[in-house]
């Protein structure tokens, strides 16, 4: 995360849902010769307390959940350079604007009969985020395909412990500078560049409160 509190301007809430919405990002625990990382989907649950997903039985995270492990997982947003050209005023320098979530806690092996549940969470989740298009489901697949898929891959859940989340999108600038780098970032470099520059245009939720202050007062 970011070290200038300025750019964890957004709920536990906010940072749940944005997490949620993905549905994607890299787990990280600690390994006997370094980090270990997976990319992996997962479904998190409405609370905000739990994570599923699976992972490869050969991936060696695997080897380290013959108990609980902390374990880290980073959900990465829309990001892009940010030249100082942008900013309209003097003395500025590069940097990068983007959106992360970190979500930490225990990670455990599920027992072998949680799997058929946890890969129906998956799957429903993100099919149903395709609609109008008719779900998949797991009855489509022949038994016997199914379930040698099946043999290579283990249920996997993160208690949720901790979130934290950096919004880096210019809030330390004046509103004007702000503005100019989110109307030309659209064209620069990074990814998902459209959803980044309408992140810079929103007003930060600290100035939103002033101007909903100012426009009613008590």
């Amino acid at each position: 995360m970011h070290p200038n509190p300025v750019f964890h301007d957004r709920t536990d809430e906010e940072n749940l849902g944005f997490a949620r919405a993905r549905g994607f990002g890299i787990l990280s625990v600690n390994g006997g010769q370094g980090p270990l990382a997976a990319h992996v989907p997962f479904v998190l649950d409405p609370q905000g307390k739990e994570v599923l997903l699976h992972l490869v039985r050969s991936n060696p995270i695997m080897g380290l959940l013959d108990q609980t492990v902390p374990a880290l997982l980073v959900v990465s947003g829309p990001d892009g350079y940010v030249s100082p050209d942008w900013y309209g005023a003097p003395d500025q320098v590069p940097t990068w604007n983007y959106v992360a979530v970190h979500l930490r806690g225990a990670l455990e092996a599920l027992p072998r009969e949680r799997l058929d549940a946890v890969l129906d969470t998956l799957s429903e989740d993100f099919e149903t985020r395709l609609a109008p298009k008719a779900p998949w489901r797991a009855a489509k697949m022949d038994s016997g395909a199914r379930e040698r898929m099946m043999r290579a891959i283990a249920p996997v859940r993160l208690a949720v412990e901790g979130v934290a989340g950096t919004w880096k999108l210019s809030q330390n600038k004046p509103e004007p500078a702000r503005a100019g780098a989110a109307e030309a970032i659209g064209d620069g470099v990074g990814q998902e560049l459209a959803a980044l520059s309408a992140l810079m245009r929103q007003p930060a939720p600290e100035q939103a409160a002033k101007v909903d202050r100012a426009a009613h007062p008590t």
